[in-house]
């Protein structure tokens, strides 16, 4: 894994992490896959970045995502999000839609979310890495522990937080997230996936980003804004 460029806040309590055999695992899986010229996404230097971007510090909302985007140029470290120049993927596309008709914003005309990052919200996947062309092609060697470690840490924090829990395996991934609903101290949101396939079965309509940010103003935290600037596309 050679460059492990992630906030000092995340990198000392996952040190542990970093040092456990199955990381010694997974990092020689990611080496032998690459020395056999797979490409793999993203570039190792964004691994991590979604823990470089939002120190833990000042995570409010974790948005939980699967694997990364498998197509080329897509993938830079955040769920859902892709670089600028890269056309919107359907599933960001959904999310766009929602966030239209629960707060009014017009979709933008770009899918680079590190806007939403730097304020605050994880932009995690439950898998880091993925082979070019082959979607959920890591899963099972060792980053769900490891991302299960990064959403312990959040739930452990005295911050209340929200999590926007989409499909059933970012549910099961967050299942013993502290929620108020359990008498805990953070929001859960809960819906289908906004992917194309199931948007329709409950994620539009479920005005996630304004019950999000009426949680936050009611704990005395700033909302979100969830509008995207213009970017010039690369």
């Amino acid at each position: 894994m050679g460059e492990i460029r992630l906030h000092p806040s995340w990198l000392e309590p996952l040190r542990g992490e970093f040092a456990q055999p199955y990381m010694s695992t997974l990092r020689a899986f990611l080496v032998a896959e690459r020395s056999a010229g797979k490409r793999i996404f993203p570039a190792p230097n964004d691994w991590f970045r979604a823990l470089d971007l939002t120190p833990l510090d000042r995570v409010r909302v974790v948005i939980l995502g699967q694997d990364p985007y498998h197509g080329e140029g897509q993938a830079h470290g955040l769920s859902f999000s892709v670089r600028l120049g890269v056309r919107v993927p359907p599933s960001l596309a959904n999310i766009y839609r929602e966030l239209e008709s629960d707060l009014g914003i017009a979709p933008a005309r770009h899918g680079f979310l590190e806007h939403w990052a730097q304020q605050g919200v994880l932009l995690l996947n439950a898998v880091l890495t993925v082979e070019m062309g082959r979607a959920a092609a890591h899963q099972g060697r060792g980053w769900e522990r490891f991302t299960d470690a990064v959403i312990r840490l959040v739930n452990a924090q005295t911050r209340p937080t929200v999590f926007m829990l989409w499909g059933s395996h970012a549910q099961k991934k967050a299942a013993f997230v502290d929620s108020v609903d359990r008498g805990g101290r953070h929001l859960v949101i809960k819906s289908v996936h906004p992917s194309p396939l199931s948007a329709h079965g409950g994620f539009f309509g479920s005005k996630p980003f304004s019950r999000a940010n009426a949680f936050l103003i009611e704990h005395g935290e700033p909302p979100i804004d969830w509008a995207l600037p213009a970017l010039e596309q690369g």
